[in-house]
Order: C-alpha cells, then structure tokens, then sequence
C-alpha cells in the first residue's frame, strides 16, 4: 500500500457549487424583496460562500475518511501506523476501494500459499521421520537380537553386523544429502566452475553405474557418436552427481532390458541442453509437479527397494539452479520420462 494517496477535490468542488447555488439564489430573492439588488455585492457573496464551503468540505470529508481508515488499517494490521500518519487521505472513494481490494487479494494470495507451505511442512516431516525412522529401527532390531544372544554364532553375528551396517549408511546418504540442499539454498556451498567436456564426463557415469544397469539389462548409451569433445564451464564434481542421479533413477524406474540415453544439442549461442532419456515407467501427470520435492516418490512402496536418501531429484534441482540454469521434465506414464538441463557452452 502507497504511504500516500492521490488527493480527489471533487466530492468538495461539487458539494461546494451546490452550497453556494442555494445559498446565493437564496441571498438574491431576500435582497431583491427587503434591499436593492446590486450584483457585485451578489457575486462576491457567491464566491466567499463557495472559497468557505470548498474550504470546509475538504477539510471535514478528508478528516472524516482519514480517521476511520486510518482504524481499519491500523485495526487489520495492514498497514503500519506510521506509514500512514503523515499521508494524505483521499476523499475519492474509488481509488480507496481500490487498494483496500488489491490488499485483500493480496493478503488472500499470501493465506494461501501460507496454507500450501504448511501443508508441504507438514508433509516433508513426515517424510524425513519416515525415512529415518525405517533404518534406525532397522540397525536397533539387528543389534538387540545380537545383544540377546545371536552374537555368539559367528554367522548370524557377521551377517546381522553387514546389515546394520548398511542401515547406517543409509542414514549417513541421508544427513549428507539432507546437508548439501541445504547449504544450496542458503547459498553457502561454493561450485568450483571449470571447463570440461561433457561428453567424457557422461562416459564417466556410464562407467561407474554399468554394473548396475547390467543387473537390470538396461543398455547405457549415447543417441550419436560423439567424436567431438563438448565443452562447458561448471562445477564438473556437481554436473557429475547431476547426470549419475538422473541415471540411477532411469534404472531404478527402467524396464528390464530397457535403455537410457543421453544427448547432448545446442541450444542458443552459448548454451548446451543435457537431455537423459529413458523407456521406463514414466510418471504420472499428477506427480510431474511435485518430483523435485524432497522425499516425494512416485512409487510410494517399490522405491525404497531400491535404497537411496530419496532426495535424488531434489538435490539436482537445486545444483542446476545454484548454475543460474534450468531444468525440465517431460514424462508419459507408461512410455518413458526425459529429464533435461541447461549449461554454459565454452567455444
């Protein structure tokens, strides 16, 4: 809201006009009738009486108006007292309709998305105790079973301490993960931008995630030959976890015997779009809007067969946003999902 307002002297300049009518054919009949009728006298009284009447309406109406929307802002809080008491109220009805509408469309506007964030509050804690919860129980079970006894068998005892193990490394991909975003969207984790080819980066993860593509029979591969280097500038380590979780949530979500492929194109002058394509399961279109939110799955049960902190998707949000680039999904339930980020292209 506008600490002052646009000043309105209609409403005073036509309540004054008809004050000063009444008033002035009132002063020429008595004059006409009991005095001599002189017309300068008549028309001096007109425009005193209008100067007073025009004088004493603004003032009034302004003081009136003043006082009692100065109340219902001060009483609704919409408004700071202060920035309101050396302002001038305005006399025109309409232009204060007006901003008292747009505050109300936009206090509406901030209830609800107050509402959503405590819904998505809400629902993000439940999420964290969940997924905590399911491997902190899970390494307690194992480790009072060995404390009852089943420590004193050397198999049971190595195979219950393997697993407990991996319920603790469950929890550690959690808290780091959980640490990473966090420093993203407060700004606090650094990217080391250099350049780098894209395509020998991509190679990479297709190395370090083959063994598990094979357990699925999923084929890791390029839509061209790309036989030369693409450079790009950014933080290569973040690019990589980047294209390493969108790949292993294509085989998480892939068909056996499936594929996932990524290209790479130009996109303007100096920008390259990333795209990792795959023929999975595809997503929803309920769920497209809600992907990159921390802990959402698609796949309520399956998913966390699969392990992982179930912040994959959020994670690469947010590292492509800290690059000031964009990402995109597009998705069919059924036929596949195509995830596809921007980045700088270095000549």
């Amino acid at each position: 809201m506008q600490s002052k307002f646009k000043k309105s002297y209609k409403f005073a300049v036509k309540t004054s006009l008809y004050i000063t009518m009444y008033v002035t054919l009132l002063m020429s009949v008595f004059l006409y009738i009991f005095y001599s009728f002189n017309v300068l006298y008549i028309l001096l009284f007109g425009l005193s009486t209008y100067i007073f009447s025009f004088v004493v309406t603004q003032y009034r109406v302004e003081r009136f108006i003043y006082k009692r929307v100065k109340k219902i802002y001060d009483d609704l809080t919409l408004l700071e007292s202060t920035s309101i008491t050396n302002g001038t109220i305005t006399t025109d009805m309409k232009t204060l309709t007006e901003e008292i509408d747009k505050f109300a469309r936009d206090k509406k506007i901030e209830i609800e998305s107050l509402k959503v964030r405590e819904q998505y509050r809400k629902e993000f804690l439940g999420n964290v105790s969940h997924e905590l919860k399911t491997p902190l129980f899970t390494v307690q079970g194992y480790i009072l079973t060995l404390l009852d006894g089943a420590m004193e068998d050397k198999n049971l005892r190595e195979k219950y301490l393997e697993r407990a193990s991996k319920g603790v490394e469950r929890l550690g991909y959690i808290v780091k993960d959980l640490d990473m975003i966090t420093k993203l969207e407060v700004g606090d984790l650094s990217l080391n931008a250099e350049v780098f080819n894209i395509v020998e980066l991509a190679e990479n993860v297709f190395d370090m995630l083959e063994m598990k593509a094979a357990k699925k029979r999923i084929t890791l591969t390029f839509d061209t030959d790309y036989s030369k280097p693409i450079l790009v500038k950014a933080d290569k380590e973040r690019i990589q976890q980047v294209l390493a979780n969108l790949i292993v949530n294509s085989i998480k979500y892939g068909r056996e015997k499936g594929t996932t492929e990524i290209s790479i194109e130009n996109l303007i002058k100096n920008k390259v779009i990333v795209r990792v394509t795959d023929n999975g399961e595809g997503i929803a279109k309920k769920d497209l809007s809600r992907i990159f939110e921390r802990f959402y799955r698609v796949d309520k049960s399956g998913s966390r067969k699969e392990g992982g902190s179930g912040l994959g998707l959020s994670i690469v949000k947010h590292i492509i946003e800290a690059h000031d680039e964009k990402i995109y999904v597009e998705s069919e339930f059924g036929v596949g999902s195509e995830f596809s980020f921007t980045l700088e292209k270095v000549k």
